[in-house]
């Protein structure tokens, strides 16, 4: 394939999914904060599924800041807002806390990610199968002791502390006052992509969060209700949910390709071994947060194999 259909044939898939972009709401239905009074009683209470992450609460409702739902519109109700140049919803709860303040996995779970995120500061995502939810932890410290990807957890054991206003996802010229921003939402982590609308970590997003399967919070714990067979996931189209992937994806691999066709024509001796390797270590540095990129990680190999059968075919010309 030419450069000129590969560009042509890119610029169209590019086009299909901006084609496919949703309608955007005007609006969204916005919760009410659920008092935290009885928090230490479900925490203390191990029978219960479900518990607070934080283990230090005030009783009035200044505690609470962003609630799930809300938009990021100024009114008179919000304190705080933010200022985005475009209308969005919140798809978390976030409560105020002095950093250094410890957060616990609110069940039992597995830790699917830990580690720096942007704007979050550190980050953790803790899948709980047993449930099919999974729930979010942003603005926590990377300086201060936390738990690694991959580690199981259960009910209360500590995973983190709250990151100070300039490591949270601020810094010293743009502090972000130390608050947990907790989320919950319908599924495992690998169900959703890393861009886009469903993105596994958002935190203010352009659709209902009801609608893209993020939970309440407070209302989730505070109801420790579990429908039979676990919470549903909503349903949406394969291509909304996974196309941009399948667009890096895709470029990624073709990419790879190129490099090696064009290694071979040069007859370079190494040069067809770049472009496996660039493929395989692709798919590894993302595949904790894009799920096709195990095809990445598959076809990286299947040309790092031709690039080895190459180099070793032209050292035994040379030989």
């Amino acid at each position: 394939m030419s450069s000129r259909r590969l560009l042509a044939s890119l610029g169209a898939l590019a086009l299909l999914l901006a084609a496919c972009s949703p309608q955007y709401p005007e609006s969204c239905p916005s919760s009410k904060p659920i008092g935290l009074a009885n928090a230490h009683e479900i925490a203390d209470d191990d029978n219960l599924p479900f518990r607070f992450p934080l283990g230090e609460f005030a009783n009035d409702s200044t505690f609470l800041c962003c609630w799930f739902g809300v938009s990021n519109e100024c009114t008179p109700e919000i304190k705080d807002c933010y200022e985005y140049p475009v209308l969005l919803f919140h798809a978390a709860e976030d409560y105020w806390g002095p950093a250094g303040t410890p957060v616990y996995a609110m069940a039992d779970g597995h830790m699917s990610f830990s580690g720096t995120a942007g704007g979050y500061g550190w980050l953790i995502l803790i899948d709980h199968p047993q449930t099919n939810l999974y729930s979010l932890y942003g603005h926590l410290s990377p300086s201060r002791w936390r738990l690694e990807s991959g580690t199981e957890v259960k009910r209360g054991d500590l995973i983190a502390y709250l990151g100070d206003s300039d490591e949270n996802g601020g810094s010293k010229e743009h502090p972000v006052q130390t608050h947990l921003h907790f989320g919950i939402r319908a599924g495992q982590t690998a169900d959703y992509p890393l861009k886009g609308e469903w993105r596994f970590m958002a935190g203010w997003v352009r659709l209902c969060p009801q609608d893209l399967g993020w939970l309440q919070p407070s209302l989730v714990i505070t109801s420790q209700e579990i429908p039979a067979g676990g919470y549903p996931q909503p349903r949406v189209a394969f291509w909304t949910r996974w196309g941009f992937e399948l667009l890096i994806t895709s470029i990624l691999a073709v990419g790879a390709v190129g490099l090696l066709i064009n290694g071979v024509r040069k007859k370079h001796r190494f040069l067809p071994l770049f472009p496996g390797i660039c493929a395989v270590a692709a798919g590894i540095v993302l595949h904790n947060r894009m799920k096709f990129t195990y095809a990445l990680i598959v076809v990286g190999i299947f040309i790092l194999a031709i690039g080895i059968y190459c180099f070793i075919r032209r050292s035994v010309q040379r030989g």
